[in-house]
């Protein structure tokens, strides 16, 4: 699902949410990241993680990350390097065990001039009452997953109806 580039600051209730859901920012990932909202589901969590982002809320991404989730945040960190543009939700994986949910997702962004995308599959789980994220399952695009061998004995895939060890695995 392709999304459209986030806004740049200042982000008001009206502005199109930069998570690219194509609802205004005020109806989408503002009332999760403000917290009077719980994210409905793990898309909705990775959809206000990536706001979060682009707004700069720390404390927020501390807040849903289950390592830093029951720790007291500070105001003292490092502003991002990365200005994030985009969000690409390419898969959603509801429930794939009772209360934890796959979100695969491509983040684009700029630094320092330079264009990139970061892309991550990462998992969420249903903790009292709240979607939380909490890892990462893998870094990069989904492997591909190449063809099977084809045996001595299989048919040739040329189409001649000969077996293969007789025809181009000869």
């Amino acid at each position: 699902m392709s999304t459209t580039p986030a806004e740049t600051l200042p982000l008001t209730s009206t502005s199109p949410c930069p998570c690219g859901s194509g609802r205004n920012y005020g109806q989408c990932c503002e009332p999760i990241i403000a917290g009077t909202t719980p994210a409905p589901d793990a898309e909705a969590l990775m959809r206000s993680r990536f706001t979060a982002h682009v707004i700069d809320d720390t404390r927020y991404l501390d807040r849903t990350y289950l390592p830093t989730s029951k720790q007291n945040s500070t105001d003292e960190h490092t502003p991002g390097t990365h200005k994030w543009t985009k969000l690409e939700i390419h898969r959603h994986d509801a429930n794939v065990r009772p209360g934890v949910s796959h979100v695969d997702f491509s983040a684009y962004f700029t630094q320092e001039g330079q264009a990139g995308v970061m892309h991550e599959k990462s998992e969420f789980e249903f903790l009292d009452g709240n979607w939380i994220f909490t890892k990462t399952l893998r870094q990069g695009p989904a492997p591909i997953v190449s063809a099977s061998k084809v045996g001595r004995n299989d048919p040739c895939p040329c189409g001649s109806g000969k077996k293969y060890k007789k025809c181009c695995g000869a």
